[in-house]
């Protein structure tokens, strides 16, 4: 019988958090900050990096701009949670452990997994040589060495969605003598109303940027890509921003996943095959009205919150509730001072209204920097956090029968 038994105390709860990305740090934030005068509940957070991955502004320093180091530690003082750092090598949610670094083990009684997505680099021969990515703060600050010693040539950005419009976008503006090129399967802003897409095409347009949509490559080489048609186009730098995917750890660990490796939840964000797991963020493959969600900041952070008030719930005997998230817009920044905001439907669906131009760009800057105000206000006022769009009809998940 252990000491807390004799000692007519309820035992610990050992919550551990894999990855301290945006839903991951909602996930343990949160949660650290509901348990912190229990005691009977201890709050621990994994993560590869001390340093946060700011996704949102790895355009920004990957040509350069000096951004915000965000330390992880600093950011869960005063929540009374753990920071391990170091990598998941491996799961057993069968013994409730984890691996870290093949050297240590981790036990656990409730699992987040927030072990977000990459970057797809084996998707097309070459990439992984000879191409570059956003997939950390490292990774686009060798790019960003990479553009300043180039006095000339082509920059080919293969990808046209929101990561590959921005990048482009930022490269032409901070290196003017460059020439960029976007290439992609859709037309960059394709998923917008025809009058915001228009205003994305002829931002990208006046800052140089030669677009090609309906094209796909299908080769990376040292100097050039290679299209399906057998083109060849020159590229002295390639950015790869096409496709993501996610850690192989959940599937090599017996949980049940998707065909993209993501988890499977229920309503309420617990592993289908192992409910002593929750997935948030771009690790989880969640269920709406309207489909599977697809990772987004502004998705992800709830999905974290979510969890860690279930786990709360859970611990009170009380069932967890289900996860309903709407979206409700897409901010795009086309270098510091313009950009485009698409206001959509809670399905992603574009609505008639947008902003364009410098109060887009103020917008999007408000968006990029909301996480941190968020998380300091749900370390003294937990329930802050938990307001978001539900969604309405469209992400009411009907049963089948």
């Amino acid at each position: 019988m252990s000491a807390q038994r004799e000692a007519g105390m309820a035992p610990t709860h050992r919550v551990l958090i894999l990855g301290a990305g945006y839903a991951g740090m909602a996930a343990a934030i949160q949660l650290a900050a509901r348990v912190k005068r229990r005691g009977d509940v201890h709050v621990t957070v994994v993560n590869a990096q001390e340093r946060f991955t700011e996704r949102l502004r790895l355009p920004m320093t990957a040509t350069g701009q000096q951004v915000a180091e965000l330390s992880i530690p600093k950011l869960l003082e005063g929540t009374g949670a753990r920071f391990v750092h170091g990598w998941v090598t491996a799961v057993d949610p069968a013994a409730k452990i984890v691996r870290i670094d093949d050297e240590r083990v981790l036990h656990y009684d409730t699992l987040v997994y927030g072990l977000g997505s990459v970057a797809d680099t084996a998707a097309v021969p070459g990439v992984e040589d000879y191409g570059y990515t956003l997939n950390s703060a490292q990774d686009a600050e060798v790019l960003a060495d990479q553009l300043a010693r180039l006095g000339s040539g082509t920059v080919v950005v293969g990808g046209s969605g929101l990561t590959g419009i921005e990048s482009a976008a930022e490269i032409a503006e901070q290196h003017p003598h460059l020439n960029v090129a976007l290439l992609g399967r859709q037309e960059p802003g394709a998923a917008m109303n025809p009058k915001a897409k228009a205003y994305l095409q002829s931002a990208l347009k006046r800052l140089g940027v030669q677009v090609r949509s309906g094209v796909e490559i299908v080769k990376v080489l040292p100097d050039a890509v290679e299209l399906a048609d057998g083109e060849s186009v020159v590229a002295d730098v390639f950015l790869w921003t096409s496709g993501t995917r996610v850690s192989p750890l959940a599937a090599a660990a017996g949980l049940t996943v998707d065909e993209r490796g993501r988890i499977v939840t229920d309503a309420a964000l617990r592993s289908v095959s192992h409910p002593q797991v929750y997935a948030v963020g771009d690790a989880a493959a969640i269920r709406q009205g309207y489909g599977v969600m697809h990772g987004t900041c502004q998705g992800g952070m709830p999905t974290g919150v979510h969890a860690a008030v279930s786990i709360v719930r859970a611990q009170e005997g009380k069932q967890p509730k289900p996860f309903r998230f709407g979206y409700y817009h897409t901010p795009v920044s086309l270098g510091r001072h313009d950009g485009v905001v698409q206001f959509t439907h809670p399905d992603d669906s574009p609505r008639r209204i947008y902003l364009t131009g410098r109060i887009a760009a103020r917008y999007k800057e408000k968006v990029t920097a909301s996480p941190w105000p968020t998380y300091g206000r749900m370390k003294t006022m937990p329930a802050s956090g938990a307001f978001w769009p539900h969604g309405g009809r469209f992400t009411r998940v009907r049963e089948a029968g």
